[in-house]
């Protein structure tokens, strides 16, 4: 929802304002870059215009465009804005528009910031609030409606942000992933099963500012070309968030592994592949230049993850394991998941279930795992993960 003659987009950031001069200079940079990367593939146009702790999108797009820097990590708010000159006689004509455009009953508010040098307007926020909420009043009742004001919660918000130059008139504040700029850190490799968890991990790394690269452990027989595929469409999914960026499947073929510690162990097996992913996973990040591994575990979630079990299995990695959904609950995990787009994707049993024995361990003890596990385990993932197949994701 924006006012009539919107023509410019109000794109807001948070922690990068709280950064040096020269970091948040960097990333502002970085952010433009990355708006741009996504205009450009959705066939979008605007002209970036940026200031500091802001940055304006000037676009005939309004709406296609606020989603667009919705969906960009590093912002917080998009709003499509109409501007108008900085005095209180044109804020109040755009407050009037857009009531009369957009007003459909119950209470309303007028919420405005100035922004600025102390002299820079002869009004302040106060006086834009309640001389436009006056106006508001009168539009209302022209309506033939009750106006009632509720600035706690109103059913109808009205925003001016009023600067040296401009004042801008909007309706609504979209919600983006916040975080900090894609490509602000450094990469960091992604196990991805195809299941729920591990796309919502790799996405939150991403809100970080870290590219992933994804790694998907191909379990043969007990995974399958219906769950690959899966894993790839959820990584299609997290690619449509960094159209800037290059992004590929790293296909580790994992089945004759699988077999062996079918065969071979009993319940310590599922701790054994995945320290055979993490070690797999280390080696691709070792040719990628990226400096840490994401999954999707949660403590408790599933017998491999309880917290003595993820100890043991953090002992064959020497990269940090990220582990953002760590303390999650699994409702807040899926509804993350719907939010960004890969629930549908994602809802297939993960071969690592069926590898998983009927009464696993829930606190292996490390020394007994390795005593257990077969001894080249880590050099088989080494050499799989050198050998793995490199599926370039094409949007």
């Amino acid at each position: 929802m924006h006012p009539p003659e919107a023509d410019v987009v109000l794109v807001r950031h948070g922690e990068l304002g709280v950064k040096s001069e020269q970091v948040r200079r960097k990333m502002e940079d970085r952010l433009a870059q990355n708006l741009r990367a996504m205009f450009d593939a959705r066939g979008l146009s605007g002209d970036i215009e940026r200031r500091r702790n802001r940055l304006f999108v000037h676009t005939a797009e309004p709406d296609a465009v606020a989603d667009a820097a919705a969906d960009t990590f590093g912002v917080v708010s998009a709003s499509p804005a109409r501007t108008v000159e900085p005095t209180l006689e044109s804020i109040e004509a755009a407050l009037v528009a857009a009531t009369e455009a957009h007003y459909d009953g119950g209470t309303f508010a007028v919420d405005a910031a100035r922004a600025g040098p102390s002299d820079a307007h002869p009004f302040a926020s106060t006086d834009i609030e309640s001389e436009g909420g006056a106006a508001v009043w009168d539009t209302i009742e022209s309506l033939s409606q009750d106006p009632a004001v509720d600035l706690d919660d109103p059913d109808f918000r009205l925003f001016v942000e009023c600067r040296q130059d401009a004042a801008y008139v909007f309706l609504e504040k979209r919600a983006g992933p916040g975080g900090l700029p894609l490509g602000t850190q450094r990469p960091v490799v992604a196990l991805v099963s195809g299941g729920i968890d591990s796309p919502v991990a790799a996405w939150k790394l991403m809100a970080r500012g870290c590219p992933v690269v994804p790694v998907y452990v191909d379990l043969g027989d007990y995974g399958g070309p219906d769950h690959r595929a899966r894993a790839r469409a959820t990584v299609e999914t997290l690619a449509s968030y960094a159209p800037g960026e290059e992004m590929a499947m790293h296909v580790v073929d994992a089945g004759a592994v699988v077999a062996d510690l079918e065969a071979e162990m009993g319940d310590l097996r599922m701790l054994a592949l995945r320290r055979y992913m993490l070690v797999a996973a280390e080696a691709v990040a070792e040719s990628e230049q990226a400096v840490g591994v994401v999954t999707g575990e949660a403590i408790g979630q599933k017998s491999s993850q309880t917290s003595a079990n993820i100890a043991v299995t953090d002992a064959a990695a020497s990269l940090p394991v990220h582990r953002p959904l760590l303390a999650m609950d699994k409702a807040d995990i899926t509804n993350l998941a719907r939010r960004i787009g890969t629930f549908e994707d994602a809802t297939v049993d993960t071969g690592c279930n069926r590898v998983a024995p009927e009464l696993p361990e829930t606190n292996a003890d490390l020394y007994a795992l390795r005593a257990a596990e077969p001894s080249d385990l880590f050099e088989r993932a080494r050499a799989c993960a050198e050998a793995r197949e490199v599926v370039l994701i094409e949007r």
